[in-house]
Parts: C-alpha cells; sequence; structure tokens
C-alpha cells in the first residue's frame, strides 16, 4: 500500500462532470473516514451525505454560490457532536478531529479516482437548518465530491527545509 503518490496527486477540485459516484466509492470514503483517529477516540463526529438536488441547491445557497459546490454530485456535511471536549493541552479538540477525517476521505477520494474539494465558506446556521443538524452541534465544513472536469495542476509547495526543523524551531 503507497500512500505518497495519492497524496501527491491531489490538488482542489472545483468543477465536478455531474457522473453519479457509485455507492461502492461513497461507502469507502465514508469508512476511511469512520476509521480516521481522534482525541480520546471520542469519534465526534457525524457525516451528512446530501445527494438530493434540491437539498444541494439549498446548500448551494447557503454557501454563498460557491460554484464548486453546486456541480458537485455529492456533498458530505462534516459535523461535530462534541463541541466541548478540550485536550489537556487547553485546545478543542473538535476541528482537529473533522479536519483528519475530512483529510481520510479525501485520500479515499483519490484511490476512488474522485476529485475533491473542502468547502468552509457557508453560513453554518442556514446549513444546520436545511440539514437538521442538532442546534448543540456544528457543521465544521462541507466535502464536495465528484468526477473531476478537469484536474488543475498542483500549485507548487514548500521544500522540507522551509518547513521542518528538528529539536527546535
Amino acid at each position: 500500500m503507497t500512500l505518497l503518490p495519492h497524496i501527491e496527486h491531489r490538488v482542489t477540485i472545483r468543477n465536478f462532470t455531474g457522473e453519479p459516484v457509485v455507492q461502492k466509492s461513497l461507502d469507502a470514503i465514508l469508512e476511511a473516514a469512520r476509521l480516521s483517529p481522534s482525541a480520546k477516540n471520542r469519534q465526534p463526529w457525524r457525516f451528512v451525505v446530501i445527494q438530493d438536488n434540491e437539498v444541494l441547491r439549498q446548500i448551494q445557497d447557503a454557501a454563498y454560490n460557491e460554484p464548486h459546490v453546486s456541480s458537485a454530485p455529492v456533498l458530505i456535511a462534516a459535523c461535530t457532536t462534541n463541541v466541548d471536549y478540550r485536550m489537556p493541552n487547553g485546545q478543542v479538540s473538535y476541528p482537529i478531529d473533522i479536519a483528519t477525517a475530512v483529510a481520510f476521505m479525501m485520500i479515499q477520494a483519490e484511490e476512488e479516482k474522485l476529485g475533491s474539494s473542502i468547502v468552509t465558506t457557508f453560513d453554518e446556521t442556514l446549513v444546520k437548518e436545511i440539514l437538521s443538524v442538532p442546534h448543540s452541534m456544528r457543521v465544521v465544513m462541507l466535502l464536495a465530491l465528484g468526477h473531476p472536469e478537469h484536474r488543475p495542476l498542483r500549485p507548487p509547495r514548500r521544500s522540507a527545509d522551509q518547513i521542518v526543523s528538528y529539536n527546535h524551531w
């Protein structure tokens, strides 16, 4: 199993073909999220899969008409079920837990030959209302999934020596 090629190949996809995502691929992507690590193994997540055209249109409106939201045949609302837990370092855990689960989904999407895009530009209150998310929960991010219309070139990445140090800053 070699993951690095999937990670190297992954780019943000903002234009999808509209071709449906097969259930087997969607199941594998959701399984990747289910298996991802979380603080104290609390697994503080709920993933709402959105495929209905009317609900997708409503989410598009709540996402300030972000174009890649409307072209994706699948959106996954990554929600937290535990907004209160703080890790021993004092930070709330759910943003890290949810981001990790979504990252696992994005890597599995590459394995499934699908494209993905994280969406964080949306009216959370409106999205919660559309999806009937309980008031005490949070919609942390959306993940757009589908077959890429085209794959853009990967933007340049910083070199390792610019971002890594050992034993001190």
